[in-house]
């Protein structure tokens, strides 16, 4: 056991190391560097080298003194608290549901854990805290948008956010703030009162829920157990966030940028017969709010690049690819990064190409994902079943788009350029 938990004790120096450069990127509020994203990885893959190694020690020590000692589950439970993977609390919960099983105690310390309890007709168990809060971790990782938004978590006794926000249309004089207006001493012989104008921006948290069957078979295997759940879950969460923050209703889901009062759609040229023309991408430049242009990113459906790489003002293009003349990660269009997401939609379409500041988009949540184990619904089916919760909001922090002080273009930081087909 001495052995076991020096081995654990490096795998948590690895995620605290990862953690730490996270926490630092959010205090600054800037995104990852191409360096720290590459540390992270590194102290992933080495976590999972721990988890794959401290999986073989523990069959190892069972194997080898089976003999002599009581059934497995007994002897883990007087020298475990908590239970070491996430494979090992489900293959708990799969034990106990065998004829004549046992109830592994590390499933029944619920409120010491500081989690809520689970429902006893279901025969449920709760995960563990630190592995649901891993697996949260991995969603945001592999949510290319989720990690970009602005994100506030919500205190326990809340299902919902009211906020403040400022009622700014236009930037015309008397307009600006709402309604603030100042004035030059020789302007008028009498100056008029003004004030900002404010709305309130209601966010209620919506689920978002994942359930999985789990075989029997599959279960006797615990470590290939976790890897499956741990990275379908994962990504399955990340793809659906990032897919509300693009294209959801506000109906029972997040209000995505597509569906919102705020985006700016740009028009296609008069007789343009091309998917996408060096004109679509300037004007939908020029309607990107200027102070959002520093962090704008494109986001494109890929089956646009091939035409990208066509496009040049003179003998210049507008797309760099990476690695390119910009040096960069990534590819580059107006020299602003772009990232190809399956989100956005079918070329020709609304939404296949956007221009966007996503820390003008802002998401909600609650204590992270909630997941619960039943091992008596699918009992005829042979297998147990496995249930994640995620409780969740977001919309853009802008109501509609802004007309300038001098122009006649609506501006907003999420621009998308209209249907050609």
């Amino acid at each position: 056991m001495d052995k076991i938990k020096e081995m654990q004790a490096k795998r948590e120096e690895l995620r605290l190391k990862a953690v730490e450069l996270i926490e630092k990127a959010e205090r600054e509020g800037r995104y990852l560097t191409e360096e720290e994203e590459q540390r992270i990885k590194e102290y992933e893959e080495g976590i999972k080298r721990w988890d794959d190694t401290i999986e073989n020690v523990r069959k190892f020590m069972v194997v080898d003194t089976v003999k002599d000692r009581e059934p497995i589950q007994n002897e883990s439970v007087k020298d475990e608290k908590r239970f070491n993977s996430f494979g090992e609390q489900l293959m708990a919960v799969y034990r106990a549901a065998a004829p004549d099983g046992k109830v592994d105690s590390r499933l029944t310390t619920r409120a010491a854990l500081g989690l809520n309890e689970s429902v006893p007709s279901d025969g449920g168990f709760l995960v563990q805290k630190d592995f649901v809060s891993e697996l949260l971790k991995r969603t945001y990782e592999t949510g290319i948008l989720a990690s970009r938004v602005r994100r506030i978590p919500i205190s326990t006794n809340s299902n919902g956010l009211k906020i403040n926000a400022v009622d700014e249309t236009s930037r015309a004089n008397g307009s600006r703030w709402g309604g603030v207006q100042t004035y030059w001493e020789n302007e008028a012989e009498q100056i008029i009162s003004s004030k900002p104008k404010f709305r309130t921006m209601d966010l209620s948290l919506k689920k978002l829920t994942g359930l999985c069957y789990a075989t029997d078979e599959l279960l006797q295997d615990a470590a290939a157990l976790e890897s499956v759940i741990r990275q379908a879950f994962a990504e399955e969460f990340g793809f659906k966030i990032d897919d509300a923050i693009i294209n959801g209703t506000g109906s029972g889901q997040p209000l995505g940028i597509l569906n919102s009062d705020a985006l700016v759609k740009v028009s296609k040229d008069n007789g343009q017969t091309d998917i996408i023309t060096v004109e679509n991408l300037l004007n939908m430049w020029a309607r990107l709010w200027a102070r959002s242009r520093s962090n704008a990113v494109w986001f494109v459906n890929q089956e646009l690049e091939p035409i990208l790489y066509t496009l040049k003002v003179g003998d210049k293009p507008v797309y760099i690819p990476a690695g390119g003349l910009s040096e960069a990660p990534y590819a580059t269009l107006l020299g602003r990064p772009v990232v190809p997401i399956e989100q956005c939609s079918q070329v020709g379409e609304i939404g296949d190409i956007i221009l966007a500041d996503m820390s003008q988009y802002l998401l909600i949540d609650k204590g992270g994902i909630n997941a619960a184990s039943s091992i008596h619904v699918r009992f005829l089916y042979d297998e147990n079943v496995f249930r994640f919760i995620y409780r969740v909001d977001g919309q853009p922090l802008w109501n509609k788009p802004l007309m300038p002080y001098k122009g006649s273009g609506a501006i907003s930081p999420f621009v998308a350029l209209a249907k050609r087909n």
